[in-house]
């Protein structure tokens, strides 16, 4: 069993170096021996298997995208099916969910990972979990974070999603310290204690692990999510940037200023429209090849996740280099009246607004093919608030404005929550 200790070092700059290159060295070599996909991949590309493993190199090996996972889903596995100990599917959420299949050691790695990343947000096996995220249908996030606590050593209730009351009931009668969780249910949360007499500053719990939605705006201050949880809990919240694909987190310090990269388990690039990286400070699509999987691995993948990498040291001592908010996905970009619009640009205008409680937003085409914006929102809201003050909030924040409609409640929340999703649906890409 690891100690918190073990978990929390910080790596030189020599540590970190050789790691990278041994783990990218690794990474080439197993694919090529077991991928039938890199195999045909690399030779179509007609790579010098002699250099590959060469992280020096990285730049003329071929990219991988969800297209290739999609299609040739089976061809990436690396491992006969009997070794295989965990179906995962992705969350679908920019299409069709994907199968990954995960050994004995994948798991393992997976909750190593999160060990690490716990650790990075303050926590050691002194502390007791509560998951508010579910841990069956298929996903890997919750099973990772179950994992991590077990590897750090620490205690866990798995409460799962939802019932305001249970949560409550849970940290009065087990005294968790850590939550980790979707924020917005914080608020939830936060809503029922109020009306049932309950002080959140009166209970165990010190620190939050906010999971699928961000706290934090590019300039890392909190943004309204984040906000209004700290207003009614002074509670130290913690934000992380991962997918199933990546199988890796990056996860806050304490100092809030990006999610750290854990060198131990993927080599990260940040690149441009030429597929060159980005200098410190500068946005870019995130690529990763994993390093440690066996099932299936992943080389040179692009998320298709737009960041801002910082590669200058934290002031908490790591030298790793981290990743800032998710500015948008790059299949979700938008051209609107000649700007550059991502829907998360969108989303914070709409909740920073006291009188929005739900929208969705769509993306759609005129009959010239041109990129359209329609944000739904909740029909009693629109009219309180207005469409013209709307409208000069738009302008002042992004300087186009999109399209409003108004619905009922009970419609909007079938769009937003729907049955079969794992996800809450805020963006919708109608575009042909």
């Amino acid at each position: 069993m690891h100690s918190s200790k073990d978990f929390g070092h910080k790596h030189s700059e020599a540590e970190f170096k050789q790691l990278q290159e041994q783990g990218f060295s690794d990474a080439v070599s197993y694919v090529l021996e077991h991928s039938l996909f890199y195999q045909d991949h690399f030779a179509n590309a007609e790579i010098d298997l002699a250099t590959a493993g060469d992280i020096s190199n990285i730049k003329q090996l071929p990219l991988t995208n969800k297209e290739d996972l999609a299609t040739r889903n089976d061809d990436f596995l690396c491992v006969n099916r009997r070794q295989v100990a965990d179906h995962v599917t992705t969350s679908g959420s920019t299409g069709e969910p994907i199968s990954f299949f995960l050994t004995e050691s994948d798991l393992a790695r997976l909750g190593l990972n999160e060990a690490l990343g716990m650790t990075c947000a303050e926590s050691s096996s002194e502390d007791i979990f509560q998951l508010l995220t579910t841990i069956d249908k298929s996903f890997m996030a919750g099973m990772a974070y179950f994992l991590g606590v077990q590897t750090l050593g620490a205690g866990i209730i798995r409460t799962g999603p939802g019932s305001p009351v249970m949560q409550w009931d849970s940290i009065a009668r087990f005294n968790p310290t850590v939550l980790i969780t979707i924020p917005s249910f914080i608020i939830k949360m936060l809503k029922y204690a109020l009306e049932n007499n309950i002080d959140p500053n009166s209970t165990s719990i010190k620190r939050i692990v906010c999971i699928g939605e961000p706290i934090r705006q590019q300039n890392f201050e909190l943004n309204k999510l984040g906000t209004q949880i700290q207003k009614h809990w002074n509670i130290d919240l913690f934000s992380t940037y991962a997918s199933t694909e990546m199988g890796s987190a990056f996860t806050e310090c304490g100092e809030g200023a990006g999610g750290h990269h854990q060198p131990e388990m993927c080599v990260l690039e940040v690149l441009d429209e030429d597929g060159n990286e980005v200098a410190s400070r500068e946005a870019g699509e995130v690529v990763i090849t994993t390093i440690g999987v066996e099932g299936l691995p992943l080389l040179r993948y692009r998320t298709n996740d737009i960041c801002t990498i910082y590669r200058e040291p934290c002031e908490c001592g790591r030298i790793t280099p981290r990743l800032g908010p998710v500015i948008g996905r790059k299949e979700q970009m938008l051209k609107f009246k000649g700007t550059t619009v991502f829907p998360q640009a969108i989303f914070e205008i709409l909740e920073s607004e006291a009188g929005i409680s739900e929208f969705y937003v769509e993306a759609t085409n005129d009959r010239f093919l041109n990129d359209q914006i329609i944000v739904h929102l909740v029909q009693s809201e629109l009219a309180s608030i207005g469409e013209l003050m709307l409208r000069g909030l738009f302008i002042s924040k992004l300087r186009v404005v999109p399209e409003f409609r108004g619905h009922e409640l009970m419609e909007m929340n079938s769009i937003i929550y729907p049955e079969k999703s794992r996800k809450v649906i805020k963006f919708m890409d109608s575009r042909s």
